[in-house]
């Protein structure tokens, strides 16, 4: 099956617009996407496109996800521009070699360890942040060197139709493509054998990301979801842990892999929590009360079914309206562990709070489940929130805050176990998309006969002592 690359212009003469990963494999072997000077070129771009399309941007993602401008620029833009940002003032110092020691037995000679570019990297976006969770592994991917394809998520058909009309306006039309389609054409892209792959999206969809990329074994960079926990200790400010949680937990109808999925209070604090929490998303909503976006029926029929089936108390919203795809913001207090709300990743606006005897059972709670993308602690106490953090693996995490290490460059973001592998962002990202060469280099003299055979005993007395 042919593959068709989305452009705003029709193809010349003797042209496609086809997909054909060869002719992205021949404009890596030209060795230009290797030049510093292309590497800046492409990152600027990226920058300019966030600057001169943000009207743009924020009516392609409204039309999708009903995002407010306001949050478009702080998830997908600001974010986006950022990464461009920082990645090109760093670029120049990411390439450079990395002279290393030798041992007695290889001098003389020269060490060194030197960022190849992988060749042709594949980009799959989610639909829920699908400007910054596409271009943002681009800025990785480009900062390395790479040629790139970019596969948006079917999802968000606005933002997909208007990445491929602006990409090939800003950045190297020969060197970046973009890929329109559905999980099908996921599969043949991945099926023509990529230098490496990065996906964002669902634990179930990453599993068949990575099986359809074992044949032509190609990497994977597999950015997935998970119940991320927010503990909250007797100690912690409360009306701080209030409003950056309801702030998170609300931004894009709470569709965000790292925005708080249930939180655990001590419970001396937790009924004071949960009345502030539940004040702070009245107050956050200026709209007069109506239900938040969900992107799609099947989407919105699996949120009102965890709202429908849950044992726990609704203390505030629990409303829908199918009609609009529209779900109140929703506190559920108390529900049980084996709820459906409690076993996968929510993803909308529906907030669970259990109540819980110490921070001892909040860390053997969230270690009973499988390791979360992200890991939030509210608490005053420097060694606990230390000791929290070191006694629950996850991705990431954020003590007195929520989802904010994804917006810091200089920090890793990936998950662990099922929450995902591998990491990006600054310089991770660039050296997750490169190849880390070693490279040795010796002098033809001095040239010591007692290393080739045959051996005598004294050569290999001297022998055993060099190496």
């Amino acid at each position: 099956m042919t593959i068709h690359a989305a452009s705003e212009q029709a193809a010349l003469p003797g042209q496609s617009n086809d997909f054909d990963l060869s002719r992205l494999r021949h404009v890596f072997a030209t060795g230009r996407t290797r030049a510093l000077a292309w590497r800046l070129a492409q990152l600027e771009a990226i920058e300019r496109l966030c600057d001169e399309r943000e009207d743009d941007i924020a009516a392609a993602l409204h039309a999708d996800l009903g995002r407010p401008a306001v949050e478009a620029w702080l998830g997908d833009i600001a974010s986006t521009k950022g990464e461009a940002a920082y990645a090109r003032k760093h670029v120049k110092r990411w390439m450079r070699r990395q002279r290393k020691q030798l041992p007695l037995a290889q001098l003389p000679g020269r060490g060194w360890v030197q960022y190849d570019p992988l060749g042709v990297v594949l980009i799959i976006g989610p639909w829920n942040y699908p400007v910054y969770l596409s271009l943002g592994p681009l800025v990785a991917a480009v900062a390395a060197g790479n040629c790139a394809v970019l596969k948006p998520s079917e999802l968000a058909p606005a933002t997909s139709a208007l990445l491929a009309k602006l990409v090939p306006l800003y950045l190297d039309p020969e060197a970046v493509r973009v890929v329109e389609g559905d999980g099908q054409t996921t599969q043949e892209l991945l099926a023509q054998g990529f230098d490496h792959a990065l996906f964002t999206g669902g634990t179930a969809i990453g599993k068949a990301i990575m099986a359809a990329a074992a044949p032509t074994l190609t990497p994977v960079t597999l950015e997935l979801g998970g119940k991320s926990p927010v503990i909250v200790a007797r100690d912690a400010d409360l009306d701080v842990a209030a409003r950056r949680i309801a702030w998170v937990k609300l931004m894009n109808s709470g569709q965000t892999c790292i925005a708080p999925d249930y939180v655990l209070a001590d419970r001396s604090i937790a009924a004071d929590l949960t009345d502030k929490i539940v004040a702070n998303i009245k107050a956050f909503r200026t709209d007069g009360g109506h239900g938040m976006r969900i992107v799609n029926a099947r989407q919105f029929d699996r949120l009102v079914s965890l709202i429908e089936s849950t044992t726990g108390s609704v203390v505030t919203g629990g409303g829908f309206e199918r009609s609009a795809l529209t779900i109140e913001p929703t506190v559920i207090l108390d529900p049980a562990p084996d709820d459906a709300i409690m076993a996968d990743e929510i993803f909308g606006p529906l907030l669970p709070i259990i109540a819980v005897e110490s921070t001892s059972a909040a860390i053997e709670f969230v270690n009973q489940r499988p390791k979360p993308l992200a890991l939030y602690v509210f608490t005053a106490s420097r060694q606990l929130a230390r000791d929290v953090v070191d006694s629950i693996p996850s991705g990431g995490a954020v003590v007195n805050h929520v989802a904010m290490h994804c917006l810091v460059p200089q920090l890793p973001f990936g998950g662990v176990g099922a929450s995902g592998m591998g990491a990006y962002h600054g310089r991770w990202g660039f050296e997750a998309l490169s190849h880390r060469r070693a490279v040795l280099s010796k002098s033809t003299r001095p040239d010591p006969m007692l290393v080739y055979p045959p051996y005598s005993d004294r050569a290999l007395r001297i022998m055993r002592k060099l190496f």
